[in-house]
């Protein structure tokens, strides 16, 4: 009973400071749109699904990033795997290997994890940035693991892609496939990343969830949190 108490009671305070014209700070308010530059929070989930269906919603937020980016046409609802409210991404902070399809959720995703995980990881690890993502591609209108049979892929509406390694300022390259393993800089600068991702993605899959992505980091903004 205290306890009910006590929720009656701030929900009834929280009430009066609404009439009054107080509202919470922009990232804890769950109405209030999506700013890149804010670091994620318990919200930032939340906020990257109301993008899914939200075009004005959705440029409002990679407004605040440092994409360069450009609306891509919806593509007929008869399509084998229509496209809607997709963007095609150019570059960020870091150029790409090429550019990719994305929903906006994966698009506003991507630019979080570039800017509060990937980039801060690199100058720990090495004292410089990425200036490259490289990657294996995000649309492919397809079933998971290319089965002939069963549920499409994250792939095939551009809500996936897979990283499959990164370009330093001083010409190193880290690459999954082959510095995932061990306990030197590189693996760890990996795991660091991996983990950086698991704030923002969806599902996070890795060389640990299994041999189809020994290469790879499978990022994606479907329903399940998974972080393998």
């Amino acid at each position: 009973m205290r306890w009910l108490a006590l929720l009656l009671g701030l929900g009834l305070a929280a009430g009066l400071a609404w009439q009054q014209g107080w509202r919470p700070p922009s990232a804890w308010n769950p109405w209030a749109p999506l700013d890149v530059r804010q670091p994620p929070n318990l919200l930032t989930s939340y906020k990257l699904s109301r993008l899914a269906d939200d075009p004005q919603l959705c440029e409002q937020a990679l407004h605040s990033s440092n994409l360069r980016y450009r609306a891509q046409a919806d593509s007929p609802a008869s399509a084998t795997c229509p496209l809607r409210n997709v963007w095609r991404i150019e570059g960020g902070e870091a150029r790409l290997s090429s550019s990719f399809l994305a929903s906006c959720p994966l698009a506003v995703a991507y630019a979080l994890f570039e800017v509060h995980g990937l980039q801060p990881a690199a100058q720990r690890a090495f004292g410089q940035s990425v200036v490259q993502v490289d990657h294996l591609g995000s649309f492919a209108c397809r079933n998971v693991y290319h089965r002939a049979q069963g549920r499409l892929s994250q792939h095939a509406t551009a809500n996936a892609l897979d990283i499959s390694g990164f370009r330093l300022k001083d010409g190193q390259r880290v690459v999954l496939a082959r510095d995932w393993q061990g306990e030197g800089r590189k693996a760890n600068f990996l795991r660091e990343v991996r983990q950086a991702a698991c704030e923002v993605f969806g599902t996070v899959l890795g060389p640990d969830y299994n041999a189809a992505h020994h290469n790879h980091f499978h990022l994606d903004m479907g329903r399940w949190q998974v972080c393998r």
